[in-house]
């Protein structure tokens, strides 16, 4: 497994990835930061097309994913991660739409519990989304994170009381 840490306007980023391609994202804030194994080797080359990728996005463009993504999952993981890839870029949707897109009404906090579990954030965009009130709502790099997710691609949402 190669890591390297990128900067990012919303804080270090860890990468983590093998030949197959990208396995994870961490926002290095999180409340339960990863760090890298022992046996992890340190190494940019191997990200160069996913920090290209996600500079275009902080810059205010909707990249493309052009990197092969790597996640393991069960199939209601695979399902609602499959999902949030199709929710397009600078809209929302609540965790009972999705649980509908996944054929499962009636599932949202499934649904939340597997969006949380999201290895690989920004790319698979689980920032977008949001409670049924438009609220936002947990989020692993936290919800200052998240409001700037969604500022950058334009989605205006309700400052916090």
């Amino acid at each position: 497994m190669y890591y390297w840490q990128m900067p990012s306007p919303v804080g270090r980023l860890l990468l983590a990835g093998d030949a197959e391609g990208l396995r994870m994202i961490e926002f290095r804030k999180s409340r339960h930061p990863v760090r890298p194994a022992p046996d992890w080797k340190r190494d940019p080359a191997p990200f160069r097309g996913v920090m290209d990728l996600l500079e275009r996005y902080f810059a205010g463009q909707n990249p493309c994913c052009e990197v092969p993504l790597v996640v393991r999952g069960t199939p209601f993981q695979l399902a609602v991660w499959s999902a949030l890839t199709r929710i397009p870029y600078g809209e929302t949707r609540s965790y009972g739409d999705l649980a509908q897109a996944v054929d499962k009404p009636g599932a949202a906090r499934a649904v939340g519990a597997a969006v949380g579990s999201n290895p690989i954030p920004i790319l698979i965009p689980c920032h977008r989304v949001i409670g049924s009130t438009g609220s936002l709502t947990g989020f692993g790099g936290g919800l200052r994170v998240k409001r700037m997710l969604l500022a950058i691609e334009g989605v205006r949402v309700p400052r916090p009381a």
